[in-house]
């Protein structure tokens, strides 16, 4: 047996025990971890075989594992490979092919519409088509340079001969297997946060034009930014680079989060903040402070980001998503009652469901009586990044 059908055969046996319970990623060190045999070229070629699988998603049911398998490697190899000549030599002669055109060659029937069956759900500014398709694409890795370094990290990233692109002044990608560990210093220099999430400060930059001393540092509990679901804290630390030192307050239902965001902050000088534990699905309990600028970044499908997590997207269920709303709707339903009048409640998600986005938007403007200053689906999907969705409401004076 040759070295490719035992790789197959190892990615078969590692998908036929993973249930989806867990990241795919930590799943795939620790069963590495376990079975020592395996070294670092093995490691990668399993683990890129099991990512081909999960991203060819809901398609193809009642097909042999290794057959999806080699489905998805073809599917997303714009080259041929040393791989596919092994197992699948005729097809391999076709990987210049587009899409649709591999598609065809294969026969596939209706595949844009099963890989990703809930097309109806989708926010209706999606290219439905260029959406469902970006799952058979690895997205970039992308940095957001921090005031003032700009250069210096450029340059460090070239003297190291780091391919990247500039897609803004501070914005740069590259490829996501980049080596950048060593070369410039996290959260200090440069925060990973991809290329939609950054675009998120352009809500904050309405916030600081439109309303500059709302979220200025000041002895009064008024002039305050809530980062209400901060997980490990970079909408937090972008916040601070955009609008200056602020009053901050950082909360998380998970205390390890927020043990993580700590070391971040620390990282990126932000010392200045009070953090606290707090589940936000029910009513807040002794905590009286009000705010110019909360952001909630909420809890959902995350379906938004499955290009770079395809297992979730293998793994979803459709009653998720009408879940997900109604948790958003009681964060949002508790937290917006500490938003002063004449502040500004930034509502950000990570998924492509209009339930989660623009309907959402709809329900804090006309319920909570907000008005809508800004709202946009952040598209990602033709640019090797994700895709997210903001809003901007300002409760009246």
């Amino acid at each position: 047996m040759s070295r490719f059908h035992s790789y197959l055969n190892s990615s078969v046996a590692i998908l036929l025990v993973y249930k989806g319970e867990e990241p795919f990623g930590p799943f795939i060190k620790k069963y590495f971890a376990a079975n020592k045999k395996y070294g670092s070229t093995d490691r990668k070629i399993i683990s890129h075989l099991c990512y081909c699988y999960f991203r060819t998603g809901k398609s193809m049911p009642g097909i042999p594992v290794q057959e999806r398998i080699l489905t998805g490697l073809f599917l997303q190899s714009n080259e041929p490979n040393t791989l596919l000549e092994e197992l699948k030599p005729v097809w391999n002669q076709q990987t210049g092919l587009t899409i649709k055109e591999k598609i065809s060659f294969l026969q596939l029937a209706d595949y844009n519409s099963t890989l990703f069956p809930w097309v109806n759900e989708l926010s209706k500014d999606i290219n439905k088509e260029a959406f469902v398709f970006s799952h058979l694409v690895q997205p970039d890795l992308f940095l957001r340079l921090r005031p003032g370094i700009e250069e210096p990290v450029k340059q460090k990233l070239r003297k190291a001969g780091i391919s990247f692109q500039l897609i803004s002044d501070n914005c740069i990608a590259m490829l996501n297997s980049s080596k950048i560990d060593g070369i410039i210093e996290f959260d200090k220099e440069a925060v990973v946060q991809d290329y939609s999430s950054q675009r998120v400060g352009e809500f904050m930059e309405t916030v600081r034009q439109g309303h500059p001393d709302s979220v200025r540092r000041g002895p009064s509990d008024q002039n305050r930014v809530w980062d209400c679901c901060a997980a490990s804290g970079g909408k937090s630390i972008m916040a601070n680079d955009i609008l200056g030192p602020v009053d901050l307050i950082v909360s998380d239902k998970r205390e390890s989060i927020l043990l993580n965001l700590e070391k971040r902050f620390q990282q990126a000088g932000i010392t200045d903040y009070e953090s606290f534990v707090v589940d936000l699905s029910k009513p807040l309990q002794n905590y009286l402070s009000t705010f110019n600028l909360i952001i909630a970044d909420v809890p959902c499908t995350g379906s938004g980001t499955w290009s770079r997590t395809p297992e979730q997207l293998f793994y979803f269920k459709e009653d998720s998503i009408e879940d997900y709303a109604a948790l958003q709707k009681k964060i949002v339903s508790n937290v917006i009652t500490q938003l002063e009048p004449g502040g500004y409640f930034l509502y950000i998600t990570c998924s492509v469901f209009k339930k989660e986005n623009e309907d959402m938007a709809e329900i804090i403007k006309n319920e909570f009586y907000l008005e809508l200053v800004q709202m946009e689906l952040l598209k990602g999907y033709d640019k090797k990044a994700d895709t997210m969705f903001a809003a901007l409401l300002k409760k009246p004076l």
